[in-house]
């Protein structure tokens, strides 16, 4: 068998390595028994594990069994004591036909590792067949002016057996006229012909019977015999005779019925009767022959089809008898021409599927191909796909080995279908196509892959327990086992970040949730890790980090940072009347813990003693006059602010202002925490201001006139009557800038008074005190800027 040849370096390795090979094999000898044919099954041919050097263990463990031709099962090996047995009786007639020697090839096969043994077992033959005649009877017709010593042929006799055990000689009852002569043919086969010994004459017998009898060589001899009957006939003296004794034709095994094979001629120089010539097949029962003869032209058909690979030979012998009885012989030598009519054979004799990913060099069948075609026809190249990461290595006589050429990877295929095609290098070309279908099993080789390097995560703070936050996913290009998945939280890298009381993960689908409500003004973000691991051996793993955003909610209300509420008492400001539109009173400062618009804040006024007097601009909380003031407008105004953000829903808050319209003043005189008392000092005042009053209405009775000197005095001492603070050195230091254009100018001081009989801290008068600096420069005007706020 011959392998194709190959273009690229890999295949010209492999015919290399199958050179080397069948060199090897060839130089070595093959082991040889023999034995006779017909011996009874299960018997002992020898014992192959000895002959081999073997142990009988080797041979269970190394997978070793028989392999024939077609997987015909003539032999069977007993691994346990390593005895090659019969599996059948052999006949070496059937299996061999006419063949000497009859040797049967067969393989011993090792799997593991992979070796062939060739084994060749010789049938010997014994004397199992008699001689047999094709025909009980056959008829000569003598005619009686024949000459003693005329030869007449006789029909041979069939034995299928080969050597001395096949007929070796024919005989003859002792009778006056014939004997028998038996000769040796070209081809080593014996036939018998009758020898007249003494002339006939038909008056005196017309007729005579004889017993032919054929013995072969055994030990005992077999025997057969057939009648001859002999007619005497009238003379007749010329016999056919054939223009050649011996015809050799070639016959095309495809040839059709009917189709002519040769014609055969013999002429008679007799005229009448005794010159008409008539033709038969001489040897061999039509039944079994695959020939016919048309008797009056001579022409040789076929009436069965040929089979190179059953008959590759035939010898007919073809009889011309004339009327008178006289015949002649001659031999057709049929050689059946071998056509291309067989495609090969592949026979599997293991096969690995499936195939595990990352194992090199790897057998993944050993297979036989066969063709019974002969010459070119039976000779075979096998070859498989270019593209594919296999080899065919040849192993032994016939015999291939599929390897894997590197190591396979399931990921990238799983499944591979090899052609494995087997074609002869006969004309027409036949091939035979098997797809071997191998499967890759999956090993471990990939940890799971998350689809996402990162995840961001957004959750609403005050959510509820339990809440399904959101999820990661890991993909393992594995299968079965070594492709499931479980997910689990690794160690934070904060330790001080409480992940086990915050976040918990679905070990089965990698789902997050979070375990309490979060706080957007307490944990705006965390970030950790998740890990995914495989149930394979070793388990692989990833991580990917998790990032989650807290999103706000508008859960904070404002918070009034300025002006500060203390108690029930309000922050009071002083507004001079002399104020224009735009004047600034005082800023409304607020913040909200959310974030983003949830802390946008807006402002607006909600309540006012005197509406339209007094704005609060939206954006900023600056509460400014709305209009010029006037003397008409009341003294004491109660205004609030609402602060709102803009979170939805928005939430608010309010502050209370206290505004004073004073008469121009250039400084205030009181210190302003003093003015901005909370309630339960005011009450405690109101009382004392009462019994003052009690005793100065008493006195006005005496004259409204020392009344009101009383209450210039108290003007110009605020000390005798009521309490005035007037330190001059110390207020600049207390005033703070609203405007944001800076303190109050110094170049003016406020003094600010409190009655006695107020009940309700209103300021009663406001008069400016100029410094000492104005007395050294009278004509100078100083201004002062009035925007003013209580602390």
């Amino acid at each position: 068998m011959e392998t194709a040849l190959a273009k690229t370096p890999q295949k010209r390795q492999v015919i290399f390595l199958a050179i080397l090979l069948f060199l090897r094999e060839a130089d070595a000898e093959a082991i040889r028994y023999s034995m006779p044919e017909e011996i009874e099954s299960g018997s002992f041919v020898a014992n192959l594990a000895k002959d081999l050097g073997l142990s009988v263990g080797e041979l269970v463990t190394r997978g070793a069994r028989i392999h024939y031709k077609e997987n015909k099962q003539l032999l069977q090996l007993d691994v346990k004591t390593g005895n090659l047995l019969l599996r059948d009786k052999l006949d070496r007639e059937a299996l061999c036909g006419a063949t000497e020697p009859c040797v049967l090839h067969f393989q011993l096969l090792l799997e593991n590792p992979v070796q062939f043994v060739q084994v060749e077992l010789q049938l010997k033959d014994i004397n199992d067949h008699s001689p047999e005649f094709l025909e009980s009877e056959m008829l000569l017709k003598i005619p009686e002016s024949v000459q003693p010593g005329t030869v007449f042929p006789l029909k041979i006799a069939q034995d299928s057996d080969i050597g001395s055990n096949t007929v070796q000689n024919y005989t003859i009852l002792p009778n006056p006229h014939f004997h028998v002569l038996t000769n040796n043919r070209g081809d080593g086969r014996k036939y018998p012909e009758l020898v007249l010994d003494k002339g006939l004459d038909r008056e005196e017998q017309p007729e005579l019977r004889l017993t032919i009898t054929a013995l072969d060589g055994g030990a005992p001899p077999r025997s057969g015999t057939i009648a001859v009957l002999i007619e005497v006939v009238d003379i007749n003296d010329n016999a056919p005779e054939f223009l050649q004794s011996l015809y050799e034709v070639q016959v095309p095994e495809t040839s059709t019925l009917k189709s002519l094979v040769v014609a055969v001629s013999a002429r008679d120089l007799d005229a009448g009767t005794y010159g008409r010539v008539a033709y038969a097949l001489f040897q061999g029962d039509e039944g079994t022959q695959p020939f016919e003869i048309d008797e009056i032209t001579g022409e040789i058909r076929l009436k069965r089809i040929l089979d190179f690979e059953a008959t590759q030979y035939y010898n007919v012998e073809i009889v011309a008898t004339d009327g008178g009885g006289l015949s002649g012989k001659c031999t057709v030598a049929v050689q059946v021409l071998d056509v291309n009519d067989n495609a090969p054979k592949l026979t599997m004799s293991t096969l690995t599927s499936p195939t595990p990913e990352n194992s090199p060099e790897t057998v993944v069948a050993v297979f036989s191909v066969s063709d019974p075609d002969s010459g070119d026809n039976g000779r075979m190249i096998c070859s498989i796909q270019d593209d594919l990461p296999f080899l065919l290595k040849p192993s032994a006589e016939n015999f291939y080995t599929l390897i894997t050429e590197g190591a396979l990877d399931r990921e990238s295929r799983a499944e591979y279908n090899i052609t494995v095609t087997v074609t002869d290098l006969g004309s027409p070309r036949l091939k035979t196509e098997h797809i071997i279908t191998v499967l890759v099993s999956d090993v471990n080789d990939n940890a799971p892959t998350f689809t996402e390097s990162s995840y961001t995560l957004f959750i609403r703070e005050n959510n509820s327990p339990a809440l399904h936050m959101g999820s990661v996913s890991a993909t393992d290009r594995d299968s079965g086992s070594n492709s499931q998945v479980t997910y689990s939280l690794l160690p934070p890298q904060d330790p001080h970040l409480p992940l086990a009381s915050l976040v918990s993960i679905n070990a089965d689908n990698g789902h997050l949730f979070a375990l309490r409500s979060l706080d957007y003004e307490a944990l705006r973000a965390f970030e950790f890790r998740v890990g995914a691991i495989d149930a394979g051996s070793p388990a692989l793993s990833s991580e990917a980090l998790v990032r989650v955003e807290v999103v706000d909610d508008n859960d904070n209300s404002p918070f009034v940072l300025y002006p500060l509420q203390n108690g029930s008492a309000p922050c009071t400001e002083l507004v001079p009347r002399a104020a224009e539109a735009g004047y600034l009173v005082t800023k409304v400062v607020a913040v909200d813990r959310d974030s983003g618009q949830n802390a946008w804040l807006s402002y607006q006024l909600l309540k006012a003693t005197e509406p339209g007097l007094f704005s609060v601009w939206a954006h900023n909380g600056e509460v400014r006059t709305a209009r010029l003031l006037s003397e008409r407008d009341a003294a004491k105004h109660r205004l609030v602010v609402l602060v709102k953000d803009n979170g939805e829903p928005p939430m608010s808050a309010t502050v209370t202002l206290h505004v004073l319209l004073v008469d121009g003043f250039s400084q205030p005189y009181l210190r302003l925490p003093e003015v901005a008392l909370d309630e339960a000092q005011a009450d405690s005042l109101t009382v004392y201001l009462v019994i003052a009053l009690a005793s100065v209405s008493s006195l006005f009775l005496f004259s409204v006139l020392l009344f009101v000197a009383i209450r210039l005095c108290r003007r110009n001492r605020a000390a005798s009557v009521g309490r005035c603070l007037v330190p001059e050195s110390h207020f600049s230091g207390h005033l703070v800038d609203v405007s944001r254009t800076g303190t109050l100018s110094q170049s003016y001081q406020y003094e600010v008074c409190l009655t006695g009989d107020s009940g309700s801290n209103e300021f009663k008068f406001l008069k400016p005190i100029f410094p000492n600096l104005l007395d050294q420069d009278p004509e100078r005007k100083t201004e002062g800027n009035p925007n003013f706020r209580n602390s």
